[in-house]
């Protein structure tokens, strides 16, 4: 009987400080994370609070203020602020169905395209895809981060492209809880630096705001509604 148990105790695998820890940090990683599987009904909580949280987060990306800036330089005040109206009422008439249900069963894109028939392979390919977007948009938003620190400091742009990658790299690394209160600490920034330009053209008199609403681009050619441009506004809008 002994010789029996010391063998079985022998037989155990030792796990070993770092390896505990590091099983730790995975068990973590998969409890918050439900981006690919049914997500369960304890997480299922939400309040206005963070669910407006939650939307400013989405709409804080450096590069949608880069394609507005873009598009109303190209085709005007007007053509850019109907097209990304019409795209913003677009996404939320096709979005709200599906996130409806998709808050309502607990469930992810990931889960929603197995239903639709997309079959596993197919939905793993819709993840990749996704995946993928979302590097190029960090991408894009590591450029504009680096443009920034080369206008301030006036570094080498190679050295801002490598702050602006490396600088994310602890903060991702410890999850989606930390990026999440980074988020809310800096967001109040954000809100300011966000509201600021439309308070000045407010603040500054009926003449800097008549301009500002009837640019007609930087080649002087919309200055009005065209429909041409229009589209291809929305285009550009829908992309993002």
């Amino acid at each position: 009987m002994e010789g029996g148990a010391v063998g079985a105790l022998r037989g155990r695998q030792q796990i070993v400080r770092v390896r505990r820890q590091y099983n730790q940090w995975v068990a973590d990683q998969t409890l918050e994370d439900y981006a690919l599987r049914f997500t369960a009904d304890k997480a299922r909580r939400w309040s206005s609070f963070r669910v407006g949280n939650t939307a400013l987060g989405a709409i804080s990306f450096l590069a949608c203020e880069a394609i507005g800036g873009t598009i109303t330089l190209t085709f005007g005040f007007t053509n850019a602020m109907l097209a990304i109206l019409a795209v913003g009422i677009l996404i939320f008439m096709t979005s709200l169905p599906i996130g409806y249900y998709a808050a309502k069963s607990g469930v992810d894109m990931d889960l929603l395209t197995r239903g639709a028939g997309f079959g596993y392979i197919g939905s793993t390919i819709t993840s990749l895809i996704y995946a993928s977007f979302t590097f190029i948009l960090f991408a894009v938003e590591a450029t504009i981060t680096s443009q920034a620190l080369v206008m301030v400091l006036g570094i080498p742009i190679a050295f801002a492209h490598l702050v602006s990658a490396l600088m994310v790299l602890p903060i991702a690394a410890l999850g989606i809880r930390i990026i999440s209160k980074v988020q809310l600490w800096t967001q109040p920034v954000w809100l300011i630096l966000q509201v600021a330009p439309l308070a000045y053209l407010l603040l500054s008199g009926d003449t800097v705001f008549h301009g500002w609403t009837s640019f007609a681009g930087l080649g002087g050619t919309h200055p009005g509604f065209d429909l041409l441009s229009f589209g291809m506004a929305s285009t550009i809008s829908q992309s993002f």
